[in-house]
């Protein structure tokens, strides 16, 4: 088969990479090959899967494992899969630095998952992009790299020459996005029909739990935020967080957004809608209960702050989340 037909995605096995990924990805792209066979429709694409891992010694990652080794093909795609060890540290990547930048400026597309981002990030190809990564890692990917702009509500986040995605599970999502590109995305509908997995379409804050920031070191602030948490933000007022805290009403709103990177009233609404999100999840109680029980009078304001934060509405949530 010419060259020009074949789709040859890499999966790069580093160190503590999630092989429960590498190997989930590599049976969607083949699922994905196997359903537009028996479609035989002309010109379609081939996908060829192929794993990469350095060998003992010095080098670059080779193809360790193939899906169709008599090919003649180079990398379109190279995924950096999670791991569920803590993310590859500066001295771990340095070996694969020079190589991933290779492959970017041979025109090969880069993508990660998860903690896959922090191998990515490495390569200083991401300065100045907006990416995402696992909601838990934010504090952690931005103190590494201050030069780049995280936007964990996405799951994915797609910008041609590099893809990331969100959660450890988010490869299902970054495998069908990659179907939807080469093959259709009509192909696509059908390798998520046969997995029974969601297409992509979905959001990481769906999923994601409030985790403000406490280790600020500004103790007049981190005061405020514990008495939030114990009292659950109902019925504050800017005046009595300032009184709290010691300071003049300008003074705090200034120094509390320096610290936790968001203003008194969007922590206060996220303190209560992290709340609403457990009672929707535990209890059958009404949402215009709910939104009461959590400081809201009106339903209707507490269902517009609850879907800009979380991204569906209350009654979405509950149908999507409850345990009942």
């Amino acid at each position: 088969m010419p060259a020009e037909h074949i789709i040859e995605i890499g999966i790069l096995l580093y160190p503590g990479a999630q092989m429960a990924a590498a190997l989930g990805l590599t049976d969607l792209f083949v699922s994905a090959q196997r359903i537009a066979g028996d479609r035989r429709t002309p010109r379609m694409p081939v996908l060829r899967v192929s794993h990469w891992q350095r060998q003992a010694g010095d080098g670059a990652p080779v193809r360790v494992q193939d899906s169709h080794p008599d090919a003649c093909s180079t990398l379109k795609v190279l995924i950096l899969p999670p791991s569920l060890e803590e993310p590859v540290s500066t001295a771990s990547a340095a070996p694969y630095i020079d190589w991933l930048r290779a492959q970017h400026r041979d025109g090969v597309t880069l993508a990660s998952v998860c903690a896959g981002a922090f191998l990515l990030g490495e390569t200083g190809l991401l300065a100045g992009r907006t990416i995402t990564t696992h909601w838990h890692y934010e504090e952690r990917f931005r103190a590494r790299f201050p030069d780049v702009h995280l936007d964990i509500d996405q799951l994915i986040i797609d910008a041609d020459d590099i893809i990331t995605a969100g959660g450890v599970m988010a490869w299902t999502d970054l495998g069908l996005r990659l179907v939807d590109r080469y093959l259709g995305a009509a192909l696509m509908i059908d390798t998520a029909k046969m997995l029974l997995v969601d297409p992509p379409g979905r959001q990481q804050r769906y999923y994601s739990a409030f985790a403000p920031r406490l280790a600020h070191g500004d103790s007049a602030v981190l005061a405020v935020q514990h008495w939030l948490h114990e009292t659950g933000a109902r019925d504050v007022t800017l005046a009595e967080l300032a009184q709290r805290a010691g300071m003049e009403e300008r003074t705090f709103l200034r120094r509390f957004q320096k610290a936790t990177g968001m203003t008194s009233t969007e922590y206060c609404q996220r303190l209560r809608v992290g709340r609403a999100r457990e009672m929707l999840q535990a209890s059958r109680l009404p949402i215009e209960r709910v939104a009461w029980e959590v400081g809201y009078g009106d339903p209707g304001a507490f269902r517009k702050v609850f879907t800009r934060i979380v991204g569906l509405s209350p009654g979405e949530y509950r149908r999507r989340f409850s345990a009942g």
